[in-house]
């Protein structure tokens, strides 16, 4: 139960990073570029610990998976990119995909 915990934390200390990185403007803005660099930190040392009980393959899939989900869905809703029928299909085969690794087997 602890590994989600962690992973869970790796996803949304990535989701934040990227979401600075968005906000950092090509790091011409100090506060979010500065912050970016804390929450990939916090993400992969968070990750470094799920990789304690959790395959890796398993892991890396949520990790990335769910990190892509979320953040594309940030692009959306805050920066105001589209949404097309192609994303939102492609973001549910993301989920499915993430689900069916899940299924097949994940701490060890």
């Amino acid at each position: 139960m602890a590994s989600w915990i962690y992973l869970v934390v790796a996803i949304l200390m990535e989701v934040s990073g990227t979401t600075c990185m968005k906000l950092s403007d090509g790091f011409q803005k100090p506060i979010p570029s500065i912050l970016l660099f804390v929450f990939y930190g916090l993400s992969f040392g968070a990750l470094a610990m799920t990789l304690k009980k959790m395959e890796v393959g398993v892991a890396y899939a949520v990790w990335s998976g769910l990190g892509t989900a979320l953040i594309a869905m940030i692009g959306i809703l805050w920066f105001g990119e589209a949404a097309t029928w192609l994303k939102a299909v492609s973001l549910l085969l993301i989920i499915v995909g993430v689900a069916g690794l899940n299924m097949g087997g994940g701490l060890h």
